[in-house]
């Protein structure tokens, strides 16, 4: 029988499909401004720099659980950052970035065959996850109307794309959902530090859980407001029976952040005085933007949290709206990449320099 090659299951790469708008906007005379991936271009502290050099030399394998003091950090940065308690160092894994642990995590869990949910307009890699493992995906942003016998459920507050913010009651109705059908509920909390005009709770904050972590797992990248993108780190915490397992698996497969990395995250989750200043950094850039789309017709929609503002223009679709924007040499992320209910809008980032950001406003107006 002639084998079924895994990648034809898969959607399209979505970037793979807008190589021919990226280069209209690269063509504008003053250049591309890349406004549609939401990578980080500002420096890495000098801090972190400095202890992942210092670890460098180590030669020996390092641990999948992490370094105790790594283990430590991580339980402490989420209880001082976010409110999160009852958590311990069984219950907290670091992952080989955020993305990773997303699009493996239905593998993992062994749910093949089994229903995931997911967010109607939702980062790609949920959906891919879980094609990946076999399963089936459904759309839904309603634990009401979400099926019984779902597996595993994502949700994503603050919103990737839209910046969307779940208050403490819409949380606390997928906990009660897992409660009754058993399903998992993973929590991407990516954006978690960046919220704007609504302020943002993770679903492991007591508030959310009474204290019972049972079936949930939250999930953490520093990324974003550490610029370690290129690092490739994160978190997994939550539920201590579902990390344990997730870490038996991935001492299996190889798993593994590299030790190098282990001790810059240490660095990262220990100081918060660097997340602060990039915060700032962000909220200039999202004022700059957010005065300048109105002026050029668009309606931003939710963005209360996170690195992007979910826009629309008046009749124009996503794909239009795209096409506007890269005659002003400027590049977004079309709203179909994140589902169907996404079409009529674009993702605009605000991970440009102060520069770029600027001269977007700029041309938006001109």
């Amino acid at each position: 029988m002639a084998r079924t090659p895994l990648g034809s299951r898969l959607p399209d790469f979505p970037w793979d499909t807008i190589a021919d708008v990226r280069e209209r906007a690269a063509a504008h005379d003053g250049g591309l401004i890349d406004l549609s991936v939401g990578g980080p271009v500002d420096p890495v502290a000098p801090s972190i720099q400095l202890a992942l050099t210092e670890a460098a030399a180590a030669p020996g394998y390092p641990q999948t659980a992490g370094t105790p003091e790594l283990r430590a950090t991580i339980v402490s940065s989420l209880e001082r950052r976010f409110g999160i308690a009852g958590l311990n160092e069984r219950s907290v894994l670091p992952v080989i970035g955020l993305k990773e642990a997303v699009a493996w995590l239905p593998t993992l869990l062994g749910l093949r065959g089994e229903k995931v949910v997911i967010p109607e307009v939702a980062y790609p890699t949920y959906e891919v996850g879980a094609l990946v493992a076999g399963c089936e995906v459904v759309r839904c942003d309603d634990p009401a109307a979400a099926p019984r016998d779902a597996a595993l459920v994502f949700v994503n507050s603050p919103s990737n794309p839209t910046g969307a913010v779940a208050t403490a009651d819409e949380l606390r109705a997928w906990v009660e959902f897992s409660r009754d059908t058993g399903a998992i509920i993973a929590s991407d909390e990516c954006y978690l530090y960046l919220g704007w005009s609504a302020e943002p709770v993770s679903i492991l904050h007591p508030s959310v859980t009474d204290g019972d972590n049972t079936g949930l797992l939250a999930l953490h990248s520093l990324s974003k407001t550490s610029n370690l993108a290129s690092y490739r780190a994160g978190t997994i915490s939550g539920d201590e029976e579902l990390v344990q397992e997730l870490l038996l698996v991935r001492k299996h497969s190889g798993l593994i952040v590299p030790g190098p990395i282990q001790a810059a995250m240490v660095a990262a989750l220990g100081d918060d005085m660097h997340e602060e200043m990039q915060r700032s950094a962000y909220a200039m850039r999202r004022v700059e933007l957010m005065k300048a789309l109105p002026e050029a017709g668009f309606t931003i929609d939710d963005s209360d949290a996170g690195l992007y503002l979910w826009c629309r223009r008046e009749a124009m679709s996503s794909r239009e709206t795209l096409d506007w924007l890269a005659d002003r040499g400027i590049l977004a992320a079309p709203g179909h990449f994140y589902g169907p209910a996404g079409a009529n809008h674009v993702r605009i980032s605000l991970t440009a320099t102060d520069e770029r950001i600027a001269e977007a406003a700029k041309r938006l107006v001109s």
